[in-house]
């Protein structure tokens, strides 16, 4: 990721932010586009599997699969308070001996990461200018499972992104999302062996399932 977006990132999805975030999921449990994918998940079958999520945020996706049968997951964030808040939290949950939680870039750290049976991406794609190199090298780590939660491409999600680009502009804050083409990730995961085994919209999200 270049330097201005890891910047802006670190901006954007800061110690408030994550304090935010974290109370909303011990309230509220996942958001539903990211239960949606747990539940694809569940339904393939988790336990005894290994899991390497990407942008793990406070670690939703990671102590529910845990709690699943999950054996050990790894977790790459670029937000050093999200990487805080997910510790804390795996501290609470009993699961700190489980995570392995890596700050960064996942791009720049992939060649360290070894592969997991399933890698999820939960509103990552949207985050990241290099879409290609992203699905490249994660399809990579996978073994068996690969979800992803980004958004629909549709003309008025586009209409939003933009606005929202604009109103980032404004701030003069130098993070940015971007909307990737649906068939342009497909076309990446469908060259490496991948069929998708479960698809399904929430708002302005699709939620994504493949197995190899």
């Amino acid at each position: 990721m270049y330097c201005c977006q890891c910047q802006g990132i670190e901006c954007r999805f800061n110690q408030k932010a994550a304090a935010k975030k974290l109370k909303q999921y011990r309230q509220k449990g996942p958001d539903p586009s990211t239960r949606l994918l747990i539940e694809a998940l569940q339904t393939e079958g988790v336990a005894g599997l290994t899991l390497l999520d990407i942008g793990g945020g406070v670690g939703a996706i990671q102590h529910e699969l845990l709690d699943a049968g999950v054996t050990v997951a790894t977790s790459v964030e670029a937000s050093q308070a999200y990487v805080e808040a997910a510790r804390e939290e795996a501290h609470r949950r009993g699961h700190a001996g489980r995570i392995n939680p890596l700050h960064g870039n996942f791009t720049d750290l992939a060649p360290d990461i070894s592969p997991a049976d399933i890698v999820t991406l939960d509103r990552v794609i949207c985050c990241y200018h290099d879409m290609p190199q992203l699905v490249e090298l994660s399809t990579t780590r996978a073994n068996k499972l690969y979800g992803l939660v980004y958004p629909r491409d549709t003309w008025w999600v586009w209409l939003g992104y933009l606005f929202e680009n604009f109103l980032f502009w404004l701030q003069r804050t130098s993070f940015r999302v971007f909307l990737h083409p649906t068939e342009a990730v497909e076309a990446i995961l469908r060259a490496n062996g991948w069929q998708r085994c479960f698809y399904q919209t929430h708002g302005v999200w699709q939620v994504v399932l493949y197995s190899r």
